[in-house]
């Protein structure tokens, strides 16, 4: 028997601590190579760790919650499957794991094929390491019946009392059939958002093109069951204080907001606009055949807003050192997302390579990717100006912080319904709030102007992009 202590891995960027978040194994499971066994929270994100070893777990060293030093041992793994933590009913399941070939029993008895969906279902919504550690128990289960099975012929008496339920439902079975009348149509992400967010999808409506149920289906019917939750005003806790420890994504924001906010002078201007042809042209593209899955809503035309300006006025999307002024001539988006472990700031690569539905596609993906913890370092690295919209909270402007290493913040307001005078006439107009803040040690005031009214030009008027 070999014991090895897995030591907490150097996860790249300097970072010399992280924090125990979530163990997807226990003492007694088997793990195979590369199969994530621990979850946990950096100063940058949540970052999933694979095994580099197969074995079985003897030990977890370190509770959930607990911050450690790169180098710490976590985790002992026995690598001898022959240990006296192994049964001899494991014996048939290793075949399986390693190879793919079932027992010939195991893949005549229909229940074996149980544990291989569920393993499928896992992977889909992102849960592919907790998911093997459960079907292998079930494999053992299942393993343990087919052998009971071949060394007791006696068992067919137990078909003998199956005619005895079908009789006691044919009056119940229409009744079955008539309540799943039509299937959940969901993608993987659309179903790990709707649990996280404690929605029921069986009683969401599909707005999508196949009467798939999409996000915004998903967020509103969210919204519509916290409206009724917030009736009532919620009681204060017990206790007089609440103490939050300062670590991990929230000590690096504090870092990065007091070095932003302390190093660069920060200069800020708004503008109001006239959003209404934006919101008719984000109408269209939502029943566009071309856009038919994705997610369309007013931030895409804000980025396609921001990449165009960039061209008109490059030293915006620049970074500054003591030595020189870079201008980038490739677009990083960042968008600053809330998440519930603090605020982040992931970016789109090469954005302005992009077409539109390219960058519907890929807004879409690094929202859920965020919101799911499971944006990775590098997807935060390299960003060049960033995009904040305030406006999903109700608001109407800001004055955002620049994020550190980069000279531009763009924030977007809330879009709403206000008086507004076209062509002499007072109207009901789409209206929103476009402000921003740039740092003035590179950026002059008349190129912030021409910035922030040049992104404005495109919500006001989408139809600027076809030049």
């Amino acid at each position: 028997m070999s014991e090895i202590r897995f030591p907490l891995p150097d996860v790249g960027e300097g970072l010399t601590e992280a924090e125990i978040v979530q163990w997807k194994v226990a003492p007694g499971d088997r793990v195979v190579l590369d199969q994530v066994f621990v979850e946990i929270e950096t100063a940058k994100s949540l970052v999933e760790l694979p095994s580099a070893y197969e074995g079985v777990v003897a030990e977890l060293l370190v509770d959930e919650g607990t911050t450690v030093d790169v180098g710490t041992p976590i985790l002992v793994i026995q690598t001898d499957a022959s240990s006296g933590i192994s049964t001899e009913a494991d014996a048939p399941v290793q075949p399986e794991t390693a190879t793919g070939a079932a027992p010939v029993a195991a893949a005549a008895t229909p229940a074996a094929a149980a544990p291989a969906a569920d393993e499928g279902g896992a992977v889909l919504v992102g849960h592919g390491a907790s998911g093997p550690a459960r079907s292998r128990r079930r494999r053992h289960d299942v393993t343990d019946g087919p052998h009971a099975h071949l060394a007791a012929p006696p068992a067919p008496p137990t078909p003998a009392a199956a005619p005895a339920v079908p009789a006691a439902q044919p009056e119940t079975a229409p009744a079955r059939a008539v309540e799943p009348q039509l299937p959940v149509i969901a993608k993987p992400p659309i179903r790990k958002l709707a649990k996280d967010l404690g929605v029921d999808l069986s009683r969401v409506t599909g707005t999508g093109p196949i009467g798939d149920i999409t996000r915004d289906d998903v967020i509103r019917e969210a919204t519509q069951a916290s409206v009724f939750r917030n009736i009532q005003t919620p009681e204060l806790p017990a206790d007089r204080e609440t103490r939050i420890p300062v670590k991990g994504v929230r000590k690096a924001i504090a870092g990065a907001m007091v070095q932003s906010a302390f190093s660069a002078p920060h200069v800020s201007v708004f503008v109001d606009v006239d959003a209404t042809r934006t919101m008719e042209y984000v109408k269209r593209l939502k029943t566009s055949p071309d856009f038919a899955g994705v997610k369309v809503s007013p931030l895409l035309m804000m980025a396609k807003a921001i990449i165009w300006a960039v061209r008109r006025n490059p030293t915006v999307n620049a970074q500054w050192t003591d030595d020189e002024i870079i201008v980038k001539h490739y677009v990083n988006l960042g968008i600053a997302a809330a998440t519930p472990r603090g605020l982040i700031v992931p970016n789109v690569k090469n954005a302005q390579d992009m077409s539109m539905v390219e960058l519907a596609t890929a807004l879409e993906q690094l929202t859920l990717t965020a919101r799911e913890g499971k944006t990775s370092p590098a997807e935060m690295q390299g960003g060049t100006i960033t995009i904040t919209n305030i406006g999903v909270f109700g608001m109407d402007t800001g004055t955002p912080i620049l994020n550190p290493g980069e000279v531009g913040i763009v924030a977007l307001g809330t879009i709403k319904q206000r008086p507004w005078v076209v062509d002499g006439e007072v109207r009901p107009r789409f209206v929103t709030t476009i402000g921003g803040s740039f740092d003035h040690r590179v950026v002059d005031g008349d190129v912030i102007s021409r910035f922030v009214a040049d992104v404005a030009s495109i919500i006001e008027e989408p139809a600027l992009l076809l030049d």
